[in-house]
C-alpha cells in the first residue's frame, strides 16, 4: 500500500477503485487537472492497482502561468474571476480535456490553507467535464481546517464527481 493510500480514508479508496472499475468497463480514461490538492488526485487514481489503466494523464497546475501554458485558459479571465472561481476551474477542466485523449477530466482549484487577505480558507472550485456529457461545478466550503484535511477532502469530492460522470447515460 502507498504512503498516500495510508492517510486516505478507507471510504474514499473504495469509492476510488469502484470509479476506476467503472471507467475500465466503460473504456474511459480520466484525466486531471489540478492546483491545491498538487497532484493528489492522480496519485490516488494511479495507486489502485490492477486498474490505473483507466488514468490517462494529469496536470499540476498550481500557479496562474501553469494554468494558461499547460490549459491555455484565458489569463483575462483569471484576473477577472481569480484562479480560485468557477470559470476557472471549468476552463480548467475543459482545457484538460482539449490538451489530452482522455474522456472525463476532473478540475480542482482553491484554497488548501490560509491565503491572501479577503481569501476563505478551505474554498475549493470542482468542475468535471465529459467529452459527450458536458461540465458540471461544484463548490465547496471546508473552512479553516488546515491543508491536509481539505485536501483530504477534495479527493472525496473528486472522485464522487467522476463517477457521476462515469456513469452518466449518454
Amino acid at each position: 500500500m502507498s504512503e498516500l493510500l495510508a492517510v486516505v480514508p478507507k471510504k474514499v479508496e473504495a469509492s476510488a477503485r469502484a470509479l476506476l472499475d467503472a471507467a475500465c468497463a466503460r473504456g474511459l480514461s480520466i484525466v486531471t487537472a489540478e492546483s491545491c490538492t498538487g497532484g493528489l488526485v492522480a496519485s490516488l487514481l494511479t495507486d489502485v492497482e490492477g486498474l490505473s489503466r483507466a488514468f490517462e494523464r494529469g496536470f499540476v497546475v498550481y500557479t496562474d502561468d501553469a494554468k494558461c501554458d499547460l490549459l491555455f485558459v484565458d489569463r483575462r479571465a483569471i484576473e477577472r474571476c481569480g484562479a480560485v472561481s468557477r470559470e476557472t476551474a471549468i476552463a480548467m477542466a475543459e482545457g484538460a480535456l482539449r490538451n489530452s485523449e482522455g474522456d472525463v477530466a476532473i478540475a480542482v482549484t482553491g484554497f488548501a490553507g490560509p491565503a491572501g487577505p479577503g481569501d476563505e480558507p478551505g474554498l475549493v472550485h470542482f468542475a468535471c467535464a465529459r467529452t459527450d456529457w458536458g461540465i458540471r461545478h461544484r463548490e465547496e466550503h471546508f473552512g479553516d481546517i488546515g491543508r491536509g484535511p481539505v485536501r483530504l477532502r477534495c479527493l472525496a469530492v473528486a472522485v464522487e464527481m467522476l463517477r457521476h460522470a462515469v456513469d452518466a447515460e449518454i
